[in-house]
């Protein structure tokens, strides 16, 4: 048993070791003093809450400090018991993993603690504790809770004939490659501290500066997140969503650029997803060169398989049923609006214009009960069939009144994706829970629709939203426009822009987790995208690079266009054919390799003591008995992965700078133009594998080196274009006078969102001018939890979360500005 010592000194807990290998909860972020409040688990088998429980109530009363010492004292003494059970690989690369794990803690805890004792200089105010700093040092927390959680285990089990070396060998080397990245994440954002004003998220370094830290940032290794250790830092119940949607993601990536229908994909993707689901490792490196090597055509074509009629349909199958649901399509016509200063005088609202001409505008209005107005001839003049789908509504002699309130939601997706057919599980739950009419708008999607398009389109539905309220079965006496993420940012930019027009703007806005700096810039939350699976990095600038008018690859294929529609299907039917059979050959080579190995395994010598264990005898085999490297991840399409499966060869994890030593980084163009390509590249070239005492890698103290990616990436673009600082792109940036004009504004973030600092920082701007401004962060769950609302109870309190700010939207005034602080 190891007993902990807690540094209050009044009293001594004996901590009993660990019995199972599950995982504790997330911790939390918002105590800064390093005690935290777990999120309530999603239901669990009796024995698996009992043990979870256990978990939780031992970290939750460690500090930072605490925990250090307790994992280390563990990683001590397993690294002892196995550095005496012989000669053997399995041992010594299992002393070699705890040997790694007690340098990395004591490493990882000073920083964690300078981060942790200023985070609160960060808050928006005491009662909202939250901020990137706090993100991180919360995350590593989670690291550092699982590796003592599954110390102990070992510790207890380790003599066991139950005891599976392999698979705990497996998971302890990929939480120390994770414990290694983030000690590198908490060097950078203590770099970010020496850097930024007091007070501030953002890097504010000269353009040269961000470009240096950015390309460093970059260069670091990501599979460990993606394969093991998935979603480590999320609620238990959010985790297997995650790994379905990792392996579909990569599985999908694998068929990509075949130039089969986004049908032929899915079904391809069906068949040959297996070895991404037994092979964790193979899982990581694969997700690893797809957010580093494809663009945004990619995701575009990925986060929009549920908008496929199959999908849609089930999920609108267990959503809230409703009255009303019906597409329409704007003329793009020029109206009058009154002024709010003199009703009397009207300003012109011109259709869009922008890159494409004058064209409709697409708005699907949802309501729980049909009211006056929504089943009129005028209405019924602009609706839009969807085909099969969509069903025509026979007025009914009972209707409901019109309701007093109206709320305009605008959907996320990146700018490049989604639909409001995506959202409309969770909007049909807001028009029952909060009876009102909803009008959410389908705006044209980057790349081929940039700035400022999305956001022209936005403002005309919201404008004839608000003069056509009648007939969408409102009065309009209180107008909400609500958001997330993408759509969170036109929420503020569509009300900036109202404010500049003089005509009326919205009576408040509902905004989770917003994107308010589009600029490329580097934040503490923003280094969480280097694990975060929804949010990577290089996806994020992808998408904003193609919102800003960045080129993207051209994906037209004339072959394709020449085969026609029977042509694609019956190339996608031979290459299904074709997958399936070389995915059971993939197979049956894996279980004859399987067999092969065991068949060459030498039995236990006769000299061995009968009281050792079969885990013990497994542990003093010779080199070469176990195989460390399997030859599975040969069944890649690409050999080019094999190169990040090499570092697996290595047996000893002890040493950073053995183990985890960086690659010479990538040729990787993060804030340039293509046509500067070349001579960054160069530079990139000139920084050796180890690091040197300037710019960003000046961070890192001697004889540290992170691990580095080995997944190349020719070109990240990242628009270095004025456009990104345009206030109507990045409304952070927008002057004093210009938010002066918002109104109450109600932002619902989440803790461990990249995106987390966008929504602090625009919350302490509104505050310093007066505004009124509420900030609710939730935790344990990732970016996007509203499309996920059904998913969990974490999820559905979260949704209610924004459900509630809007009712206050609908309900209470407008709040006079109070004078600036």
């Amino acid at each position: 048993m190891v007993s902990v010592s807690f540094l209050a000194g009044r009293w001594n807990r004996v901590a009993t070791p660990w019995a199972g290998s599950v995982p504790p909860p997330g911790l939390s972020p918002q105590d800064s003093t390093g005690t935290s409040h777990t999120a309530q688990p999603a239901a669990q088998p009796r024995g698996a809450q009992k043990r979870s429980g256990r978990a939780s109530r031992l970290t939750q009363n460690m500090d930072l400090r605490t925990m250090t010492q307790s994992l280390v004292t563990l990683a001590e003494d397993n690294m002892a018991f196995f550095s005496s059970q012989g000669p053997g690989e399995t041992a010594r690369r299992l002393s070699g993993v705890f040997a790694g794990i007690r340098e990395q803690a004591l490493g990882l805890e000073p920083a964690l603690g300078r981060l942790l004792s200023v985070a609160h200089l960060f808050d928006l105010d005491a009662e909202t504790p939250a901020n990137g700093y706090r993100s991180l040092v919360h995350t590593a927390r989670c690291c550092l809770a699982h590796l003592l959680h599954k110390s102990r285990y070992v510790a207890s089990n380790r003599r066991s004939i139950f005891f599976r070396t392999s698979h705990n060998l497996a998971e302890l080397e990929a939480y120390l490659v994770a414990l290694t990245q983030l000690r590198a994440l908490a060097y950078y954002a203590q770099r970010l501290l020496a850097t930024n004003r007091p007070g501030g998220l953002f890097f504010e370094g000269d353009e040269g500066l961000i470009a240096e830290f950015l390309r460093e940032y970059v260069t670091l290794h990501k599979g460990c997140f993606y394969g093991r250790c998935l979603g480590f830092q999320f609620t238990p119940a959010i985790r297997p969503f995650l790994q379905t949607i990792s392996i579909g993601l990569v599985s999908f990536g694998e068929h990509y650029k075949r130039n089969e229908t986004g049908l032929g994909v899915t079904a391809s993707s069906l068949f040959t997803s297996g070895r991404f689901a037994i092979d964790p490792e193979l899982r990581g490196a694969e997700f690893e060169r797809i957010i580093q090597n494809l663009d945004v055509h990619f995701w575009k074509a990925f986060w929009n398989i549920t908008e496929i009629e199959v999908l849609s349909s089930l999920a609108n199958m267990a959503s809230a049923t409703v009255r009303v649901s019906r597409l329409l399509s704007l003329p793009p016509e020029a109206f009058e609006m009154p002024l709010t200063a003199d009703p009397k005088l009207t300003v012109t609202i011109s259709p869009p214009l922008a890159h494409s001409g004058p064209g409709p505008v697409l708005v699907r209005l949802i309501s729980y009960d049909l009211r006056e107005g929504q089943d009129s001839e005028e209405l019924s003049s602009l609706v839009k069939s969807e085909g099969p789908r969509s069903l025509e509504l026979r007025p009914r002699p009972q209707q409901a009144p019109r309701s007093q309130s109206l709320v305009v939601h605008i959907h996320g997706g990146g700018f490049v994706a989604q639909t409001s057919k995506s959202h409309e599980p969770y909007l049909k739950s807001w028009a029952q829970e909060l009876g009102v009419p909803i009008v959410s708008i389908d705006y044209s999607l980057a790349p081929e629709a940039p700035f400022p398009r999305a956001l022209e389109e936005c403002f005309y539905a919201y404008c004839w939203a608000v003069k056509h309220c009648a007939l969408l079965g409102s009065t309009g006496e209180r107008i909400c426009l609500a958001g997330d993420s993408a759509g969170g940012n036109l929420c503020f930019t569509v009300s900036l822009r109202a404010a500049a027009y003089g005509v009326r703007v919205p009576d408040g806005i509902m905004a989770a987790y917003p994107a308010t700096m589009l600029q490329s810039t580097a934040s503490p939350s923003r280094l969480l995208s280097l694990m975060d699976p929804l949010l990577p990095l290089s996806v994020l600038t992808k998408c904003v690079s193609a919102y800003a008018g960045g080129e993207t690859e051209d994906r037209s294929d004339s072959d394709q266009k020449a085969l026609g529609m029977m042509g694609l299907v019956r190339r996608d039917t031979a290459l299904l054919f074709r997958d399936l059979r070389l995915g059971a050959s993939s197979w049956l080579h894996s279980f004859l390799d399987l067999s092969g190995h065991k068949s060459h395994t030498n039995s236990v010598p006769t000299a061995e003591p009968m009281r050792r264990s079969v885990s013990e005898a497994a542990l003093a085999q010779p080199e070469g008995l176990l195989g460390t490297d399997s030859l599975k991840s040969l069944t890649l399409h690409d050999l080019s992965l094999k190169g990040s499966s090499d570092t697996s060869e290595t047996p000893e994890l002890s040493l950073s700078a053995e183990t985890l030593g960086s690659s010479t980084p990538s040729n990787v163009n993060f804030l340039v133009g293509p046509e500067e390509a070349p001579e960054e590249a160069a530079k990139t070239q000139e920084l050796s594998a180890k690091d040197r005492g300037c710019g960003a890698r000046a961070a890192f103290p001697e004889g540290f080196h992170p691990r580095r990616s080995s997944q190349g990436c020719t070109w990240m673009p990242v628009c270095s274009s004025p456009i990104v600082k345009n206030p109507f792109m990045s409304p952070l940036l927008a002057s004093d006078s210009m938010l002066q004009s918002l109104p109450p504004v109600h932002i619902v973030a989440c803790a461990l969102d990249p995106m987390l600092d966008d929504s602090v920082m625009f919350a302490r701007r509104l505050r310093g001018l007066g505004k009124p401004v509420t900030l609710r962060v939730v935790e344990d769950l990732p970016h996007g939890f509203l499309s996920l609302a059904a998913l969990c109870r974490e999820t559905r309190h979260a949704a209610a979360l924004c459900v509630e700010r809007i009712r206050l939207v609908l309900t209470q005034p407008a709040a006079p500005s109070s004078p600036p602080l």
